[in-house]
């Protein structure tokens, strides 16, 4: 593991240093979402008993950036660094495959918590309360960026040019976040798209990060938090396994 911190630093200054793009953008983009929705509908709507509109869309944007940009950072520095041909100064030295992960991983959470508080700073005055259960909020962050971010780098390893990438994201990671009760609760949907939203496993992120904060949920925050966690452990094993056997990267 003594390539970790290097190879973690080189990831952070990676996303760091165009701060405006990486950190700057999703959050204008997050409070845009908010301006609007709550202008447009925030007096008409009570998505959840006792918790006005306004407040109710924060979390769910919140972590909508926080997964989007956890995978955006795995994916875009791994086939940034195959494209350009670079990759091959990471390879050559002898850095485990456990570094090599932890410090994407890593990098990727970083990134997306750093955009999840600023969104939460930024959109506060919206009347956002206090947390009511910290130990949700913190480990649905946790672990909606670890599965994303593991994700990003079976993606990044996967994608052999940029086009793919954004078909990867276009029609895969934007339909499951936008379709996973950002902007709504499942509750108001009909009988066979209430079933659909289930099988989603973004849905029981964004469900159980809401909860964090105002206690109420529209599904069990402890089944949330085992299909999390569960989700997480089985992408991050995949992601794992595929890198060290060296597909498209080493072969």
């Amino acid at each position: 593991m003594t390539g970790f911190p290097t190879l973690l630093r080189k990831e952070v200054m990676r996303f760091g240093k165009v701060w405006q793009q990486t950190l700057g953008a999703p959050i204008l983009t997050a409070l845009l979402y908010q301006l609007i929705f709550a202008q447009a509908i925030g007096k008409h709507v009570e998505a959840l008993p006792g918790v006005p509109y306004n407040a109710f869309l924060i979390p769910g944007l919140a972590m909508m950036s926080m997964m989007q940009n956890a995978f955006a950072n795995a994916s875009s520095s791994l086939i940034q660094s195959r494209i350009t041909g670079n990759l091959v100064f990471i390879l050559l030295p002898p850095i485990s495959n456990a570094a090599f992960f932890s410090a994407y991983i890593s990098a990727g959470i970083i990134r997306g918590l750093a955009v999840g508080l600023g969104i939460l700073v930024c959109t506060a005055w919206f009347g956002l309360p206090v947390p009511a259960h910290l130990g949700f909020v913190l480990a649905f962050a946790f672990l909606g960026c670890l599965f994303m971010a593991a994700f990003g780098l079976i993606a990044g390893i996967w994608a052999e040019k940029f086009d793919q990438l954004a078909a990867f994201q276009n029609f895969l990671i934007m339909p499951l976040t936008f379709l996973s009760g950002v902007f709504y609760s499942i509750n108001s949907l009909p009988p066979f798209w209430k079933a659909v939203s289930h099988a989603n496993p973004v849905f029981y992120m964004i469900d159980g990060f809401r909860y964090g904060f105002f206690g109420v949920s529209d599904a069990n925050p402890w089944l949330s938090l085992s299909v999390v966690g569960g989700f997480a452990l089985v992408v991050s094993s995949v992601a794992f396994r595929i890198l060290q056997s060296g597909w498209k990267l080493r072969s």
